[in-house]
């Protein structure tokens, strides 16, 4: 099995990104929401709202993005998917909701620590993030169901 580093998660979420960028700019026009800050001379685009159920409706946005695309069938979002990532739980396994559910919400714990749960994947042998640590995942080079671990690894 080929852990996936961090420079190569990190174009995955850039690709992600800019997914999940133009989904919410896309959202905020439904909704008719400004979405362009020109009152300034700078430039600035915002994927936020003033309103509560929109900036829900973004908040769903995000959950169904990460957290069902991994636990899906494709094991991934486009962005992994682009640069051949999986996310699988220790034993090379599919994950539940759940799992990715509790992944989403741990990777904001590992960025409201100036990032270091995210820059823990430079580091740890098995390349996880401590939201990876805490959900029992990994990141890993390959395709769905082609990944598997032998369990005698971790005995």
């Amino acid at each position: 099995m080929q852990y996936a580093g961090f420079w190569i998660r990190v174009g995955a979420y850039l690709i992600d990104f800019v997914i999940l960028f133009v989904l919410q700019f896309v959202i905020l026009m439904i909704f008719g929401e400004s979405v362009f800050d020109t009152g300034d001379a700078s430039f600035s685009a915002e994927t936020s709202s003033t309103s509560p159920i929109v900036n829900l409706v973004l908040f769903a946005l995000g959950i169904a993005y990460f957290a069902g695309l991994e636990s899906s069938a494709r094991q991934a979002t486009p962005g992994k998917m682009a640069l051949g990532l999986i996310v699988t739980d220790v034993n090379g396994g599919r994950i539940s909701f759940l799992r990715a559910l509790g992944r989403y919400f741990a990777k904001i714990l590992s960025g409201m620590i100036l990032f270091i749960g995210f820059i823990m994947v430079g580091f740890t042998e098995r390349k996880q993030g401590l939201h990876d640590i805490l959900a029992s995942t990994l990141v890993v080079k390959g395709q769905p169901g082609m990944v598997g671990v032998d369990p005698d690894v971790f005995a």
